[in-house]
């Protein structure tokens, strides 16, 4: 069942016809899909976001591409959708209000790999995996590891603010993010930031359009920064009784002053949809941490982690991967965990919420408190060095989705009075928006819809996303 897409302004087929003639007499008819089956794919990403066919879909192959088509959205007043990979879960690459998809996936250069300054630059379609295989052949390291980056791209990386398994040691993709080139509606060109790691020249734009979703403008180069490749990572798994054991181990971990660059957790019922996939654990196991750490000595750190979980009650074994072989099975079991957990149920909506980390068995608590009370299914995974946990709400029947929507609700709800936030890196989108005014002031708000109007005067970048529908907090909203 789809989630249902606001209400937002529908472009006329007349200014609509217009964009098409201006869009194909400008790049050429090769760049311009516009026939319905041509379109069909662009109408959603990889969420459950309904929302309109695109009138039209530009494949755009250079940054004067992107520039031209947002001059002409801009000329013609119809909405235009920024589309990197597709593989975003809260909507933000769904067309809710038809118009123009821009799709930057075919800009995928890897422009430059600077050794010396540790710096790449690269354009928006370029595939994660695909920049972490072109740095480390040259001794870098690029940290952002979203479980999708076999298939999703930097732009989008960029514009959701993506994380990953190695966020708690090393940031975000933000973090990772020295300048953009971006282009505006009306198309003007800006190029933020800088390459340099220090840098404090006016306000700092970049930072604002990292996680802006789409929102302010459409990025055609990134330059990022990178770090010498560690020497030497090593990966162990912690297994337990349960999944509160293996929180309360994530806190003697860090109490301990180590700092892995991955500390992952699964709970029972996460563990046996690994399982069913084929692969085996412990059948005493009811929850287990993926850890990993990296950099000189990592073996030795490794070990004294170990014995640090071997010491908390409920911890079974821990067990250390002999090669990268094994290390890479193992991660290979992680990375595939929303396909696994999507073949327990017909239907599966997974929330990405943040609570402090000491607070994380907090949240399993009322998790556990909320299924009972709603009577939905639910597992959870993620990336607990960090408080970052994926719940996952799982049914088979539509009848049930009242009951989903009300677990939702009161998940985002209990995660915001544990001090936590609604997304740690998949961004708003559509799904979300509805639940920001828990976690935001109506001021705080209303700040960032003028940011918004200041770059789009006309809401035609991504429109009906990150904010909630218009009425639903008693201000108006452009467009």
């Amino acid at each position: 069942m789809l989630l249902e897409a606001p209400s937002v302004r529908i472009p006329g087929r007349a200014a609509v016809d217009r964009a098409k003639i201006e869009l194909e007499r400008r790049l050429g008819p090769s760049k311009v899909l516009t026939s319905t089956d041509a379109c069909a794919p662009y109408a959603s990403d990889d969420s459950d976001v309904g929302g309109r066919p695109p009138d039209v879909v530009v494949i755009a192959a250079s940054a004067g591409d992107v520039a031209a088509t947002l001059a002409i959205a801009d000329a013609c007043e119809v909405p235009v959708t920024p589309r990197a990979g597709g593989t975003g879960r809260t909507g933000g690459a769904v067309p809710v209000a038809g118009g123009i998809v821009l799709a930057t996936h075919a800009l995928a250069r890897i422009k430059e790999i600077d050794r010396a300054n540790l710096v790449a630059v690269v354009e928006p379609g370029v595939i994660t995996a695909v920049l972490h295989e072109a740095v480390e052949r040259e001794g870098l390291f690029y940290a952002p590891d979203p479980s999708s980056l076999d298939t999703c791209c930097i732009g989008g990386n960029v514009a959701e603010n993506a994380g990953g398994p190695r966020a708690f040691k090393y940031g975000v993709t933000r973090d990772w993010v020295l300048g953009l080139e971006a282009c505006l509606v009306g198309g003007r060109v800006v190029r933020t930031g800088k390459r340099t790691v220090k840098g404090v020249t006016g306000y700092d734009v970049t930072a604002l359009l990292v996680g802006s979703e789409g929102t302010l403008g459409v990025f055609t180069e990134v330059t990022l920064r990178l770090v010498p490749k560690p020497p030497t990572v090593a990966t162990a798994l912690a297994l337990f009784s349960d999944v509160r054991a293996a929180a309360g181990a994530v806190e003697d971990i860090v109490a301990a002053g180590i700092v892995p660059r991955c500390l992952e957790m699964l709970d029972a019922s996460t563990l046996d949809a690994v399982r069913s996939a084929g692969v085996s654990i412990d059948p005493r196991a009811g929850a287990m941490l993926l850890v990993e750490v990296d950099g000189e000595g990592a073996e030795a750190v490794l070990e004294r982690l170990g014995g640090v979980a071997a010491e908390r009650p409920g911890c079974i074994d821990v067990v250390v991967a002999q090669d990268a072989t094994q290390r890479d099975r193992l991660w290979a079991a992680r990375r595939m965990l929303s396909r696994a957990t999507r073949k327990l149920a017909r239907h599966k909506l997974s929330e990405d919420i943040v609570v402090p980390r000491t607070r994380i068995v907090e949240l399993l608590d009322r998790a556990d408190d909320i299924g009972a009370a709603t009577g939905v299914r639910h597992l959870a995974y993620g990336h607990a060095g960090d408080g970052n946990l994926h719940v996952n709400f799982l049914w088979n029947d539509d009848a049930e989705r009242p009951a989903v929507d009300r677990a939702i609700e009161m998940l985002m709800r209990a995660t915001v009075e544990l001090g936590g936030t609604l997304s740690g890196e998949h961004g708003i989108g559509v799904s979300k928006a509805k639940y920001l005014r828990l976690e935001q002031s109506d001021d705080l708000i209303a700040l960032q819809r003028d940011i918004k109007r200041a770059f789009d005067p006309k809401d035609l970048l991504n429109p009906g996303k990150i904010f909630p529908a218009e009425g639903s907090d008693g201000r108006h909203r452009s467009c």
